[in-house]
């Protein structure tokens, strides 16, 4: 089994900062994809950043050059550094683990942009 805590999400006026962290416990594989997604109310859920055990990261168009992600293999965990963020940025951020046979989510950090 594995979980996933996440933290970091808040209130944050436009064009400010923040910095969530994901960090995965259980039965860890040493390839996997970790990630982040978000939801904004009535809204589908959207990817926002990934990154593989090697580095290798793909973002969504909206939040290119603004959001980075990186990860901790030793620690297991996943950043997304988010800045010069903006009121459609506001939504629930879910963390992601993929891995052979499934995808793990965490619970989801709330994150609000005020303007």
């Amino acid at each position: 089994q594995v979980q996933l805590v996440e933290s970091g999400g808040g209130l944050v006026q436009a064009g400010g900062s923040l910095r969530l962290s994901c960090a995965a416990s259980g039965s860890i594989f040493s390839s996997n994809t970790m990630g982040w997604y978000r939801q904004a109310p009535v809204k589908a859920r959207e990817l926002v950043a990934v990154i593989t055990s090697g580095g290798s990261a793909n973002y969504a168009d909206s939040v290119k050059g603004r959001f980075t992600i990186s990860r901790d293999n030793g620690k297991n965990t996943v950043y997304l550094q988010m800045n010069g963020l903006k009121p459609e940025d506001t939504a629930v951020y879910y963390c992601t683990l993929d891995q052979p046979l499934k995808t793990y989510w965490g619970q989801g950090t709330q994150v609000t942009v005020s303007s």
